[in-house]
């Protein structure tokens, strides 16, 4: 053979190595990559019994001081979670210190001091388990069982960037009049053999108060994040324009998440990742109500996306509001992570999960079973919207590898 036929030979040799040997090592990692992500449904499904026992393992540490710790830039609290049921059990039991009107917002809720210094917002109940709200998919008002649903389907879904809530009972004769502040006092009325209060907000009117039973009243109770993590917030890139006739420019332009790609901080890092995580997470509960968002200051848009407010969720199971997953079916991308999880929890595996994770709450049954059966029909919409987009674009476009590093230090 001559001598240019042997190089010409060697060349193609080469090529075909480094070619397949790339190829392997590019298989090798993504086998690993999902074999851990099979491992890590096993972990959840095997933790998601939350009994609510007061026992702490770190007995010098309360409860408090336990969940401020978890608290990192990309999740409120790790995967491995022994201690959960304790801090949950003192959300739910903990001696209330203060209580006065809730934080700026649209919806009625009070924030409470629970002994050892640690704020809550308890939102309370409005509504009957199996009351279907009518409207829009973001009219009534908040659903304080949405709140508890939503962050257990939080730890399901493997995103752990939802703060922790547990159900609770009050009594607001004995346990909230006595500690509140004038405000909040102010906002309290009788009607007919109950107690009631209305509280401050946008919305808040004397003629639509929030009722207890006598005097017990059933809500949420939503653990405060850290001072030391204190949070910026974002106008939601797809937000609605809650306008009759006045469409936001998603709605209408087909390329909008090519120009969201190129703003900040959607144009690099895990931002827009998130937010096709959070259309997904919000369409599986109906929450068509995230106009803005939050994540952790100065952040450069490397912190999650922080799913705070989820009440405007779980209003009629009927209604199944496809445009929350617009930046899913615009942009065409997601993380194989949440991929090969939503995977996982196909065939009622969902539904399961999502019983058995709410078992233990205090105000258990959380959820009405048409509404759990809403979880599995959603989750195969958002499958068949993924198969779309990889029919159109490939999978290789389609499912992208972000698995940051979580730091614990």
């Amino acid at each position: 053979m001559k001598l240019k036929q042997r190089v010409v030979l060697l060349a193609i040799l080469l090529v075909i190595f480094i070619f397949t040997k790339v190829f392997l090592i590019d298989n090798l990692d993504t086998s690993a990559a999902n074999r851990e992500d099979q491992r890590a449904f096993q972990r959840m499904l095997s933790g998601l019994r939350v009994a609510l026992d007061p026992r702490l393992e770190h007995t010098l540490q309360s409860p408090w001081e336990i969940a401020a710790q978890w608290v990192v830039p990309r999740e409120v609290y790790p995967e491995d979670t022994p201690e959960l049921g304790a801090v949950m059990h003192a959300m739910t039991t903990k001696k209330i210190i203060k209580a006065d009107v809730g934080y700026k917002g649209t919806q009625l809720k009070a924030l409470l001091i629970l002994e050892g210094g640690q704020k809550v917002v308890f939102k309370p109940k409005r509504y009957a388990r199996d009351y279907i709200v009518e409207g829009e998919p973001y009219a009534g008002y908040d659903r304080h069982n949405a709140e508890v649903a939503a962050f257990h389907l939080d730890r399901i879904l493997g995103f752990r960037r939802a703060p922790l809530v547990v159900g609770r009972f009050v009594n607001l004769r004995t346990e909230i009049k006595p500690v509140a502040t004038e405000q909040l006092l102010g906002t309290f009325m009788t009607v007919g053999n109950n107690t009631c209060f209305y509280g401050k907000c946008y919305y808040c009117r004397e003629t639509e108060p929030a009722c207890a039973e006598g005097d017990i009243m059933e809500g949420s109770v939503t653990l405060w994040l850290p001072d030391v993590w204190p949070l910026q917030k974002h106008r939601h890139p797809w937000g609605r324009t809650y306008r009759e006739g006045k469409l936001a420019r998603w709605e209408y332009d087909e390329s909008y998440c090519d120009a969201v790609k190129k703003t900040s901080p959607y144009d690099s890092g895990p931002r827009l990742l998130d937010i096709i995580d959070t259309a997904i997470f919000d369409y599986l509960i109906g929450n068509a109500d995230r106009h803005h968002y939050e994540s952790f200051q100065d952040d450069e848009g490397a912190s999650m996306l922080i799913l705070l407010d989820n009440a405007k969720s779980f209003g009629n199971p009927a209604l199944d509001e496809r445009s929350i997953l617009a930046p899913l079916y615009q942009c065409c991308i997601i993380r194989v992570s949440t991929w090969n999880r939503l995977n996982y929890l196909k065939n009622g595996v969902l539904k399961s999960a999502l019983k058995t994770a709410m078992s233990h709450d205090p105000i258990a049954p959380v959820l009405s079973d048409p509404h759990l059966d809403a979880l599995d029909q959603r989750l195969l919409s958002i499958l068949a919207t993924v198969k779309q987009c990889t029919d159109q674009f490939g999978p290789d476009v389609v499912l992208v590898e972000d698995r940051m590093t979580l730091s614990h230090l």
